[in-house]
């Protein structure tokens, strides 16, 4: 009850369709009651009189409320129908609006495919039991409550014998209905997982085809798949044996009133039309009670799907804005980490950065090298603040970052991922996620000043060609350079390259870089470098090992210098090139 009055929060906006849907659900209600007074006008007056004008008139009435009900059906239906449809797609917004905003903690330990299946069947479920259960539910409980009313009007004695049948009709739902919400979480997880396993697996195909995984992969979804039908197949045996004992009870209940209401009217106790109605009466509460207990699963279902949303909700993001945020400097230039230390928190014990301390000047264009866990990439994720760390503090020209409100904080910044990331979109909208509002002439320079022109000029529909998920189409080395375009568009102060040519073949890497030294040119820049080959002519070098800084200083001084720089440095280059190196320094 908990989560759907949290759900409740969703149908105010749109209470005058609800309002209207219920007024509409009231006039079918009492058409079909209505319907029990006409079959007995129909029996007693029509056929019992043997006059065909009073059997005319009777079945007139009949078909005037037949058309009455159909007519506040249909709006009870499309009322709520397509206020399924807009609550379901405001909470897939909510949802989805609160996720972007979601530390990188959180997606640290969920798993995309999770996400999707709740933002994706669940909100599915609830749509259903929106725009149709819900209505149903009342409807028929309505109908209940005005049909047990008509049956003590028309008969009092065996009213008293269907109110023995109700609390044998409560005690399956009351006792199941709490089992069948459990197994309705329970398999919507294991569906969420069958997601998770498509999700990776039709993502990384290439990797499953060339690591000849495919056996394995196939088995790993059956099992899933098999175990979300095992799930799936206890929560419907649990509700078809509710709905199965309700209606028993139900329908027994009106064969008992038939043996008794018959031998009523053969006693001349009860007229005809009279037995008829209070049948008609107790088949509505027959079928109700049926139909009740048939979407109270279904409702059930719902909470769990509620409950799943809910969670998500419900998550709080790490990193926030302060109260009072202090306004991001206007032309950022000075960066600086002070003795800062940080571990992840899926890996709290292992440090990524320890005492870390760094200070870079304005216009300075710094590098970090290391071997692969140094905690260069950490550094990089923190300047972003997409964590927080543990100790220590990290400032741009003074302000430190807890200070700022992150979006503001993120637009000073333009980053070229070591992984280009493409979306499936053209090229055009590619380049413009850098700046949404940039012309079609801006996004055309920043291609042709990070030379991804030559190859955008021969593709189908040149800026407009769609590129596929994740630029399937595309090489390496063609999506670094798009990702540098939308760097170049972004046109920030503050530019971190994770070694940015990396994907780049020889004469790609000298255009490449070209255009990033007049990129850097005037602007704070952090460099990741595997490749100790492209930051050479850095204005300063970081050796970073375990966390902390090793050494620092230009190439010729680390040369010099000898330490973890120059090993890396003799690994790298050939035997000629590393001696050119030495001579150079």
């Amino acid at each position: 009850m908990h989560s759907m009055l949290r759900l409740a929060k969703f149908l105010l906006p749109y209470r005058w369709r609800v309002a209207a849907a219920l007024a509409a659900l009231l006039v079918a209600a009492g058409c079909v009651l209505a319907l029990g007074q006409g079959l007995k006008h129909v029996v007693d007056n029509g056929f019992g009189s043997g006059e065909p004008q009073l059997l005319d008139q009777a079945l007139g009435a009949l078909v005037a409320l037949a058309v009455a009900l159909s007519v506040a059906t249909y709006f009870r239906f499309a009322l709520m129908m397509t206020t399924g449809e807009r609550v379901v797609t405001d909470l897939r917004r909510a949802v989805f609006d609160h996720l972007l905003g979601l530390s990188s903690a959180f997606f640290e330990s969920t798993r995309t495919g999770e996400v999707i299946s709740r933002l994706t069947s669940d909100t599915t479920v609830l749509q259903q039991v929106i725009g149709y259960g819900l209505s149903m539910f009342v409807r028929n409980l309505l109908m209940m409550i005005g049909a047990a009313a008509m049956l003590f009007i028309t008969s009092w004695k065996l009213a008293a014998l269907v109110l023995l049948g109700v609390p044998a009709t409560l005690v399956p739902i009351l006792l199941l209905g709490r089992r069948v919400r459990r197994l309705s979480r329970e398999s919507q997880d294991r569906v969420a997982d069958v997601s998770a396993h498509v999700d990776e697996a039709v993502h990384e195909v290439r990797t499953v085809q060339a690591y000849v995984h495919e056996d394995h992969d196939r088995a790993q979804f059956a099992r899933h798949a098999e175990a979300a039908y095992a799930a799936g197949a206890a929560r419907v045996g649990q509700k078809a044996f509710l709905v199965a004992a309700v209606m028993l009870i139900g329908f027994c209940a009106v064969g008992m009133i038939l043996w008794v209401g018959g031998h009523d009217v053969f006693a001349g106790r009860m007229s005809a039309g009279e037995l008829s109605a209070f049948v008609f009466y107790a088949g509505v509460v027959a079928t109700g009670a049926g139909t009740v207990a048939e979407i109270w699963g279904e409702l059930q279902r719902a909470a769990g799907a509620t409950e799943r949303l809910f969670e998500l909700l419900d998550a709080r993001p790490d990193i926030v804005a302060p109260p009072e945020p202090q306004p991001a400097p206007q032309v950022p230039r000075a960066v600086e980490f002070d003795a800062v230390s940080f571990a992840y928190p899926a890996r709290p014990a292992v440090p990524a950065l320890a005492g870390f301390t760094l200070r870079l000047a304005a216009g300075e264009r710094v590098a970090l090298v290391g071997p692969s866990g140094a905690g260069k990439s950490t550094v990089l994720a923190l300047l972003l603040r997409f964590y927080d760390p543990q100790a220590g503090a990290i400032r741009i020209d003074g302000v430190d970052l807890r200070a700022m409100e992150p979006r503001a904080l993120r637009g000073l910044i333009a980053v070229v991922p070591q992984e280009p990331v493409i979306f499936a979109a053209s090229v055009f909208d590619n380049v413009r996620y850098g700046r949404p509002g940039a012309t079609r002439a801006e996004v055309g320079r920043a291609c042709a000043q990070a030379y991804a022109d030559e190859f955008v000029a021969r593709l189908p529909q040149g800026l407009d060609t769609p590129l596929g998920e994740r630029g399937v189409t595309l090489s390496g080395g063609q999506r670094q350079r798009l990702s540098i375009a939308r760097a170049l568009l972004a046109d920030r102060p503050l530019l971190l390259l994770d070694e940015a040519t990396s994907s780049l073949d020889a004469e790609s890497e000298r255009m490449v870089q070209q255009a990033l030294e007049a990129l850097e040119r005037g602007r704070t820049t952090l460099v990741i470098a595997h490749r100790l080959a492209t930051v050479q002519h850095a204005d300063r070098i970081v050796v970073l090992e375990r966390g902390a800084i090793a050494a620092q200083g230009t190439h010729a001084e680390l040369m010099r210098e000898g330490g973890l720089y120059a090993s890396l440095a003799r690994l790298q280059f050939l035997e000629g090139g590393a001696e050119r190196l030495e001579r150079a320094a």
